[in-house]
């Protein structure tokens, strides 16, 4: 993927699936289904419902993300 097609935004995470994928609600109310990318995988990091998170959407599908940082 190349930097300038992903498109960076916030959302809340509301439901956490199994296989490590969220549920998360965009800030505009639109819904999409999102992982922990690699670089934060290794770090431990928890995400729960609640939690801010910024994420990148796909360039190929924009229902699916990644979860790139929590934000405080």
């Amino acid at each position: 993927m190349t930097g300038e097609r992903r498109v960076t935004t916030e959302g809340t995470v509301v439901e956490a699936l199994p296989h490590a994928m969220f549920a998360i609600e965009l800030d505009s109310g639109q819904r999409v289904l999102g992982h922990i990318a690699g670089t934060i995988g290794n770090q431990a990091l928890r995400v729960n419902p609640g939690d801010r998170v910024a994420i990148e959407l796909s360039p190929f599908d924009r229902s699916r993300a990644r979860i790139t940082r929590r934000v405080r």
